[in-house]
């Protein structure tokens, strides 16, 4: 089917998963009255059990982009499956008036990412690998006039995170370049010259040398210009002194490293996102900081920010006159809150270019009204500023009115907001993001600032209405130590009031986010809750321990000289509480366990406490030493203990589990990714090493090809059924 005519196939039609509009609504807790896509009345069936298939398969909805008028969104859809070959993602159209069915821009084998809208909202970039390419490059899709996609990089390393330029007429995108590459030209010299090589070899002289799940090499990420008219990317960093900066590095996550590019207001310039002081991470905290250089480059970046807070997503409004960016303030605390920031901004400068100076004032905080951490965030053309935050399970919309301090928008009694757009160019604020609930995988809505939901999408949703499963219940309560904590209750499907179920407490990572009242895919409550053994399954237990994001920096920051005792103190509360409080609860037959930090308290209560019949431990330290000497970020895990290893730091051994290795006796099940840097292999297989030489019975399970997280659909249908295997043996 030609690509214009795809655009006029309906959700309907090509997936057969829309519902109408009241059903869509209903399944996501909203008012339909606002204009969900309409479609033919859906039978009513029966509650259908939870299986990893029911949950894995399901549609994903991806982030949106909202065009400036406000008028379209484009999300990426992901058709599940569990050969990923046979897997599809791709472009879907929606109309934010509701007015019409959603539509299929795209039909192609890989997933389209980093979606973003030209000024004049007629054209979408994205970043994907077709068939003819090696790595992702940058490709524009007219939205309005049909046609293919085009490619408009060619960049050796992949392209990443595209922007047009003002007028339309460019792309700002990310790529990595070898020291001293002088174009793309030379790039791809030095590119040849690697592969060449006869010896296959790492030599580092500096520290980190791995991120996540990837060795680092040499390369540098940099800032390119690509013209629509075609010729030769313009490298917007060559030659200058900032890419000699021993630090030189761009802001680092999961999926690479990032920079950020923001076109200024005239076109004249690009703000990024550098550090200068990567080099010092393992003795030192790093920053990264807001640059502008000229589009044309040819000149030495000018740094915007000034001190050791971090900055990152850097956006000017729509008139010009502000510029915005996240700020990470540095203080004496491991934990410190995101918020948002804004700069006047004066214009082009009297000779036009971008180093003369166009920033005025000082940065002035916005959010410092709500003691949350900023998410994802936009501002609205008469220059009000919404924003999400986590709280107490949820993550809420809040506004930041000019001149006036940040509030809550409105009420949220269930689920999440996330990945947020605001319409920078419409009259009257035009809000859209993504709600999802435990019960109800993420959707596209619109969102009325004062009134709340609208569903504008409803791929998931027949499928999550036919399950058997229930809202989460929220309780509170008073620790031991005086605070209050906030939990979540999962019961399984087929619940009985009169029947007693066993606990099975699930511990988050992190430490620094919450459990959520969200879908999850890794480790889904529902699907733990029911088990697959025909049992009649499980009580699941979520702690918001403190350290928990969500509650204030306060809380966040109590576990700075309590890594790990008072967070296992509270969850060991939160089950008392549990059992306490529901009758439905059996007391005798309590399990425990979790992921990353998650699997580092599983580990803490494996030699502290002897409540559990068991313990499940993903990605968990056994040794605190161990961990910081191999992890791929550590300065911050000494100073939560107070000092290095080697320091009189009593916590190095009080609160380690190797120290109470003697007293360790609860089967444990252990599993970890052997791609995973974060909490790499060591850790599990020295807890591993000690269990077998006590003689604990216990089960080790190792992922070859899975990072931090097990993220392939077969490895994590098995990790499930290990997981029900083991909860089963101990628990029914």
């Amino acid at each position: 089917m030609p690509l214009r005519s795809r655009f006029f196939v309906s959700l309907a039609a090509a997936l057969g998963l829309a519902l109408p509009a009241a059903a869509a609504a209903a399944a996501a807790g909203v008012d339909a009255s606002a204009g969900a896509p309409a479609a033919a009345s859906a039978p009513a069936t029966a509650a259908r059990a939870l299986s990893h298939e029911g949950i894995w398969l399901m549609p994903r909805v991806g982030p949106p982009a909202l065009s400036p008028d406000g008028r379209w969104a484009v999300i990426s859809v992901t058709e599940p499956a569990y050969a990923r070959r046979e897997q599809k993602a791709d472009l879907w159209l929606v109309a934010v008036d509701g007015s019409q069915p959603s539509r299929r821009l795209t039909a192609t084998a890989a997933p389209e990412t980093s979606l973003t809208w030209s000024d004049d909202g007629r054209r979408i970039a994205f970043v994907t690998k077709r068939e003819r390419d090696t790595e992702n490059q940058v490709y524009v899709l007219d939205v309005m006039g049909g046609g293919e996609a085009q490619r408009v990089t060619d960049a050796p390393p992949g392209a990443r995170q595209p922007k047009f330029s003002p007028d339309g007429t460019r792309i700002a995108y990310v790529a990595d370049a070898w020291p001293g590459a002088k174009d793309e030209a030379d790039n791809r010299r030095l590119d040849r010259e690697r592969d060449a090589r006869r010896y296959e070899a790492r030599v580092y002289e500096g520290f980190p040398v791995r991120h996540w799940d990837r060795w680092l090499d040499e390369r540098q990420a940099r800032v390119y210009v690509q013209s629509l008219d075609g010729g030769a990317p313009v490298d917007v960093l060559a030659g200058s002194a900032l890419l000699r900066e021993p630090g030189y590095s761009g802001r680092m996550d999961d999926d690479g490293t990032r920079l950020d590019p923001a076109w200024t207001p005239d076109g004249s310039g690009i703000v990024f996102v550098a550090s200068v002081d990567r080099h010092r991470a393992a003795y030192a905290f790093t920053s990264t900081q807001l640059w502008l250089a000229p589009a044309g480059g040819g000149a030495e970046p000018r740094r915007l920010t000034a001190g050791e807070d971090s900055w990152h997503d850097p956006r000017f409004a729509a008139d010009g006159r502000t510029l915005y960016a996240k700020r990470t303030a540095r203080t004496d605390r491991v934990y410190n809150a995101e918020q948002l920031a804004a700069l006047a901004w004066s214009g082009t400068p009297p000779d036009g270019g971008a180093r003369a100076g166009a920033a005025t004032g000082e940065w002035r905080v916005l959010t410092d009204a709500v003691d949350r951490e900023v998410g994802s965030w936009g501002v609205a053309a008469d220059g009000t500023v919404y924003f999400t935050a986590e709280d107490a399970g949820h993550e809420k919309l809040y506004v930041v009115p000019r001149g006036r301090p940040a509030r809550l928008a409105h009420p949220l009694e269930s689920g999440a907001y996330t990945s947020l757009q605001v319409a920078t160019r419409s009259r009257a604020p035009v809000l859209v993001a993504r709600w999802e609930s435990a019960v109800n995988p993420a959707e596209l809505v619109r969102i009325d600032p004062v009134r709340g939901r609208s569903a504008l999408t409803s791929f998931a949703a027949q499928r999550a209405a036919a399950l058997s499963w229930q809202p989460v219940e929220h309780f509170w309560f008073t620790a031991p130590n005086g605070r209050r904590v906030h939990n979540m209750l999962v019961k399984p499907p087929g619940f009985d009031p009169a029947k007693k179920y066993p606990l099975f407490v699930l511990i988050h990572g992190g430490p620094h986010i919450m459990w959520r009242d969200q879908f999850f895919l890794r480790w889904n409550y529902h699907l733990i809750a029911q088990g697959q053994g025909g049992h009649d399954g499980y009580v699941v237990l979520l702690t918001n321990y403190s350290g928990s994001t969500g509650f204030g920096e306060a809380f966040a920051r109590h576990i700075q000289g309590d890594p790990l005792a008072g967070p296992a103190d509270e969850i060991n509360a939160a089950a008392d509480e549990a059992i306490r409080r529901y009758s439905f609860v059996d007391g005798a037959r309590q399990c425990a366990g979790g992921a990353s930090y998650g699997g580092h308290l599983a580990n803490w209560l494996q030699g502290t406490t002897t409540r559990y019949r068991c313990l499940v431990s993903h990605a968990g330290l056994v040794d605190l030493r161990s961990q910081w000497a191999t992890s791929d970020s550590i300065y911050h895990r000494e100073v939560n203990v107070g000092g290095p290893p080697w320091s009189d730091a009593p916590l190095w051994r009080t609160q380690s589990p190797l120290t109470y290795a003697e007293k360790f006796g609860t089967p444990t099940l252990v599993t970890i990714g052997e791609q995973d840097y974060r909490v790499p292999l060591n850790n599990q297989l020295e807890y591993w090493t000690v269990l077998q030489r006590l003689r604990v019975p216990s089960r080790l399970v190792v992922f070859p090809t899975e990072n931090h997280w097990i993220l392939d659909g077969e490895n994590s249908r098995y990790f499930y059924g290990e997981l029900d295997a083991w909860l089963a043996k101990h628990l029914h």
